[in-house]
C-alpha cells in the first residue's frame, strides 16, 4: 500500500474531483472517513495481471489521506477461457454504484469479511468467446452479481491473477487488503454499513 498526505494528496483529489465531475459522479467530501472507493482500469487490456489500482479518498482530521493498492478489475484468463456460469464472465462496467456495497461474507470454502454487493444491481458485460483478453463491449446486464471486492488467496508477491477473479474487484496483496478493511470498518462505524464504489477507466483521470 501506497499513503499518500499533505499536498501531493491535494493534487490527486482534484485531479479526481475535476474527472468525477466531468463523468457525472459524486466525490465524497464531508467528514473524516467518508470514502471515496475507486477502482482505476488500466488501459492495457490484459486480464492476467495486477496492473490497476484500488485508490480509497479520504479525511483524517480533515485532512485528506489517499491510500492506493494494487489490483486486478478484470477476470483472470483461467476464468475467461473457462466461464463458471452460462453466458460468459462477468466484467464490471465502469460506474458509480452509490451506496451498493457493505461489509458481509465473501468466499465459498474460504470465508471472511470483505466489501460486498449486497445492496443493490451493478452493471456487468458478459464475455463468452474465451479468449484471453476482456471485452468491454456488447450487451449490458444490469443485476445482483456478487461483484465484491475482496483479496487474493495467494502469497502476497503473486504476479498472475489466474483464478482469483470470476468479475471481483480483488487485491493483490492481503495485507493491503486487511489494512483497507480497517478503513470500511472504521467508516462503517461513523457513516453506517453501506459503501460507495467506483470503477473509472485510466483514460478518464
Amino acid at each position: 500500500m501506497s499513503r499518500i498526505t499533505g499536498a501531493d494528496a491535494e493534487i490527486l483529489v482534484d485531479k479526481f474531483k475535476n474527472a468525477f465531475s466531468n463523468l457525472g459522479h459524486a466525490f465524497f467530501e464531508n467528514g473524516d472517513y467518508n470514502l471515496n472507493i475507486i477502482g482505476v482500469r488500466n488501459n492495457s487490456n490484459a486480464a492476467d495481471t495486477f496492473d490497476d489500482n484500488i485508490n480509497v479518498f479520504y479525511k483524517i482530521d480533515g485532512r485528506w489521506v489517499v491510500d492506493c493498492y494494487p489490483a486486478t478489475t478484470e477476470p483472470g484468463v483461467n476464468i475467461l477461457q473457462r466461464p463458471i456460469v452460462k453466458g460468459g464472465t462477468a466484467i464490471l462496467v465502469p460506474g458509480q454504484y452509490r451506496g451498493v456495497y457493505k461489509i458481509d461474507t465473501h468466499g465459498g470454502k474460504r470465508k471472511y469479511r470483505a466489501v460486498c454487493q449486497r445492496l443493490g444491481k451493478v452493471k456487468i458485460w458478459r464475455d463468452d468467446n474465451r479468449d484471453r483478453k476482456p471485452d468491454y463491449t456488447g450487451k449490458i446486464h444490469e443485476g445482483m452479481y456478487g461483484i465484491n471486492i475482496h483479496r487474493q488467496w495467494g502469497s502476497d508477491d503473486r504476479e498472475y491473477t489466474g483464478g482469483v477473479s470470476a468479475g471481483c474487484q480483488v487485491f493483490q496483496s492481503s495485507i493491503d487488503f486487511y489494512e483497507f478493511m480497517e478503513t470500511c470498518e472504521i467508516s462503517a462505524s461513523d457513516w453506517g454499513n453501506s459503501f460507495t464504489y467506483t470503477l473509472v477507466n485510466q483514460d478518464d483521470i
